[in-house]
């Protein structure tokens, strides 16, 4: 039995459902094929202690000097911090209007 491979587009996603709070853990497992609840506490924890790099890395692949993938361009490691920063700004939005809707009540 090998082990299961997500993308960082599914990681992100989970995060997002996860800070939303629309969705139980149970739920995000079905959604997304996660076997293991520890796998959505990992990437939380990932991203509370903001080593989001660590989102990106390949299974098995500890960038312990680097803090991330060894890219091939210039443009590729910016084109990938773009994209970060664009789910990060997503999940941070939906949060802010959340925490604006639990003001209201």
């Amino acid at each position: 039995m090998g082990k299961n491979v997500y993308s960082s587009e599914v990681k992100w996603a989970v995060i997002k459902d996860k800070m939303t709070g629309e969705l139980s853990n149970r739920e995000i497992m079905e959604k997304y094929g996660i076997k293991n609840v520890s796998q959505i506490k990992t990437w939380m924890k990932w991203y509370r202690e903001n080593q989001i790099y660590r989102l990106n890395q390949p299974i098995g692949k500890q960038y312990s000097y680097g803090h991330g993938l060894e890219w091939k361009s210039e443009e590729d490691k910016r084109n990938s911090q773009i994209e970060q920063l664009k789910m990060e700004n997503e999940i941070l939005k939906k949060y802010l209007e959340l925490r604006k809707e639990l003001k209201k009540k």
